[in-house]
């Protein structure tokens, strides 16, 4: 089966949403309410910069990432691809699907002019720190969160 990115669509919300609650973290984080997801959405679109990218087989949505582009000063100026949300249907997982996505958010990174791709990953994502370590990726900093209020 062959997969295909492209940006989502106002229509690919509630698959997107339903690929975050696709595991044990992202089912206790998401909610029901799908204004707050498509109203989300509609700030993502109108930032111009952040993009909800996702994969389809057979005209399903199966795969979905975001990627935000970022300009900085540090590291000569570098133009910064900064991937998020990051997930594969749980039936599709293991079969090549993730590493295709990830090679897509290369090929828009590069294509956008970055000169570095980075992301987080929750720190109890053993399996996808393995899998993002094989792709190349570095675990070069520590990061940290904080609610506000």
């Amino acid at each position: 089966m062959t997969i295909s990115f492209r940006h989502a669509q106002p229509t690919d919300v509630p698959a997107v949403v339903a690929l975050l609650r696709d595991d044990v973290l992202g089912n206790a984080r998401e909610v029901d309410d799908m204004a707050i997801y498509d109203a989300a959405f509609r700030k993502m679109q109108a930032e111009g910069n952040n993009h909800l990218i996702v994969g389809e087989i057979d005209g399903n949505v199966v795969a979905t990432y975001q990627i935000t582009y970022i300009n900085g000063l540090s590291l000569r100026a570098a133009k910064r691809a900064q991937i998020e949300s990051v997930r594969v249907a749980s039936h599709l997982r293991r079969q090549g699907y993730g590493a295709a996505m990830l090679a897509d958010a290369e090929r828009r990174a590069r294509d956008a002019g970055c000169t570095l791709t980075q992301l987080n990953t929750n720190s109890s994502r053993v399996r996808a720190h393995a899998f993002y370590q094989r792709l190349g990726f570095v675990p070069s900093h520590i990061g940290f969160k904080r609610t506000l209020d």
